[in-house]
């Protein structure tokens, strides 16, 4: 049985769990998330508690229990929370600011690169290099950090590009001059 799957969800004071057939809706202090979950698991509220149960112990019931039981404690905990993602930029002169809601990158190209979050995500640039991620919604925080991570992703020789926080780049030796 999997040990994540049987876990109950405790529901902190101050949210709300609707559940309507598989479409689960979490509601709390920083926002609301509704969530379409697989019609073949069961969900249970009950004594302030998510309880998610599966069916039968065929092999696609066992792959989502688990699953199922983490996407809805996620849920939970970007309505208490949130949660957010650190960039780092690395390399001389590439730097990010905020220009209003969107940011605006300058890593080596010939010109600056904007990216606009969309309702739900908002950055933050705590110093020129430094560059947050905010959300309630784990997957599109996660999704925004690696589109901002994909405008220049690090490269093995020097370490430069935009890398996640703590993140720790493989380096490469370069070229070998001739031997005489």
């Amino acid at each position: 049985m999997s040990r994540i799957g049987r876990k109950p969800i405790a529901i902190p004071s101050g949210v709300e769990v609707k559940l309507d057939n598989n479409v689960i809706t979490v509601k709390g202090p920083k926002g609301t998330l509704t969530r379409e979950l697989h019609k073949d698991m069961q969900i249970s509220v009950e004594n302030n508690e998510i309880n998610v149960v599966r069916p039968s112990d065929n092999k696609l019931h066992r792959s989502l229990h688990g699953t199922t039981r983490s996407v809805v404690s996620n849920m939970v905990n970007g309505v208490t929370e949130g949660f957010s993602k650190n960039l780092e930029l690395v390399g001389v002169g590439y730097r990010a600011s905020k220009s209003g809601d969107k940011i605006v990158l300058n890593v080596g190209y010939s010109h600056p690169v904007e990216i606009t979050p969309e309702a739900g995500i908002e950055f933050e640039v705590a110093s020129n290099t430094k560059i947050t991620v905010r959300g309630i919604d784990k997957e599109r925080v996660g999704a925004y950090a690696a589109k901002i991570r994909s405008v220049r992703e690090p490269e093995p020789y020097k370490g430069k590009g935009i890398k996640y926080e703590g993140e720790r780049i493989i380096r490469k030796e370069g070229k070998a001059g001739k031997k005489k």
